[in-house]
């Protein structure tokens, strides 16, 4: 079997702080990925290649791009792995265009779409982590550890909230 990654793909440079939430998410999970700047309108024979051709090198492509964001969906269009949307923020519209223009596919073409910056970043990873932990026991163990800890978290912020208001 072929060691894939997952691949993240940003339509500009300008993504690169909100994406690397997502590469921060995937060296604490130790998964293999590489980070690719691609436009879906500036370099459209680039983007192509790079779909027609990820099925080889990834399980899973996480795409973050802002404004008319296309980028998600031309690649979720040429390949048959998931594609993953990471709406960016924009000046005009806060990254609303960007995810209206993620979540609005067509039948037939779905790309899971997070939420805009860096908490959809972040939970672009983690989806991607998940995906890849069903073929990987080792990768699905640290992701229930994963949950694990954002639980004991939450326990530990309820228990300093409730001592801090008298009510422990």
């Amino acid at each position: 079997m072929v060691n894939k990654k997952i691949g993240i793909v940003m339509g500009s440079d300008s993504d690169l702080t909100i994406m690397k939430e997502a590469v921060n998410i995937l060296k604490e999970f130790e998964v293999d990925f590489d980070v690719n700047i691609i436009s879906a309108h500036r370099s459209p024979e680039r983007t192509h290649t790079y779909a027609i051709e990820a099925e080889k090198k990834y399980d899973v492509i996480i795409a973050g791009a802002g404004g008319a964001a296309h980028l998600a969906g031309v690649i979720a269009s040429l390949t048959p792995i998931p594609v993953i949307g990471v709406p960016m923020p924009t000046s005009g519209l806060g990254g609303l265009d960007s995810l209206l223009s993620m979540v609005q596919m067509p039948s037939g073409i779905p790309v899971p779409t997070m939420g805009i910056g860096k908490s959809g970043a972040i939970n672009a990873a983690i989806l991607g982590v998940q995906i890849v932990s069903l073929s990987d026991p080792k990768l699905r163990q640290k992701m229930l550890l994963y949950k694990r800890k954002l639980a004991d978290v939450v326990a530990k912020k309820d228990k300093e909230a409730r001592t801090e208001l008298g009510l422990s």
